[in-house]
């Protein structure tokens, strides 16, 4: 193998030129987006007045607490502060806390009726149901006071669904009586137990599953 070094071969390597790389440094140096300079000292605002007076007037008051507490000034002026703080937001939640309560009050008066099933669809769809149990499809017929029933909240009331809508969402409307939340959070339940949980309803499920759709389905009539 050729002794490269006695010839020349590395003095014929190419450099890349001081030229370049000055340019090059000063293209970067001067974009406008990057920043060289330093930043300057940052001196933050004094406080004003009437804190530094209050702090003075603070540490004058509890420094002896401090000293007995064997606390140092500074850790028991910021537990100072913090009581003051809460103090304070106690203070204003017991000013607005009435304000919203009333205001909770007046959009609940003015909100529209909740829903209920009509009568006559309510009748019909435990009809219905009925005649499914009394086959001894008892998981069918509980599915369809679901199906049904979220079909009647559709039709009256669209805007409180969509087509994502779970039955667990429905189920948990606000604008629904109560009952009618339970009712259909029960439902639910005894649904999935038959579909999802692989164990199927017997009769006694199914009677659980009617008697929570007609307890508040058919309550306004007696």
């Amino acid at each position: 193998m050729p002794d490269l070094r006695h010839e020349g071969a590395i003095d014929s390597v190419p450099k890349a030129s001081d030229s370049a790389a000055d340019a090059a440094w000063a293209q970067v140096h001067g974009a406008s987006d990057l920043q060289f300079a330093p930043l300057p000292p940052w001196h933050p605002d004094p406080p004003p007045f009437w804190l530094k007076a209050l702090g003075e007037w603070l540490e004058k008051v509890f420094a002896p607490v401090a000293r007995a507490l064997g606390l140092s000034w500074p850790v028991l002026q910021w537990l100072i502060y913090g009581l003051l703080a809460l103090g304070l937001v106690l203070l204003v939640w017991r000013l607005v806390a009435p304000l919203w309560t009333e205001r909770r009050r007046r959009e609940a008066a003015a909100a529209p009726e909740t829903w209920t099933p009509e009568a006559s669809a309510a009748r019909a769809l435990l009809e219905d149901a009925d005649r499914l149990a009394a086959q001894g499809r008892y998981d069918e017929a509980a599915h369809l006071l679901l199906l049904r029933s979220f079909d009647h909240i559709a039709t009256a009331r669209p805007e409180w669904l969509n087509p994502a809508s779970t039955a667990r969402e429905i189920a948990g409307l606000a604008a629904l009586p109560a009952v009618a939340r339970g009712a259909f959070a029960r439902i639910t339940a005894l649904v999935e137990q038959g579909r999802y949980g692989l164990r199927p309803l017997h009769r006694e499920g199914w009677d659980e599953a009617r008697a929570a759709y007609a307890g508040f389905a058919l309550e306004r009539l007696g």
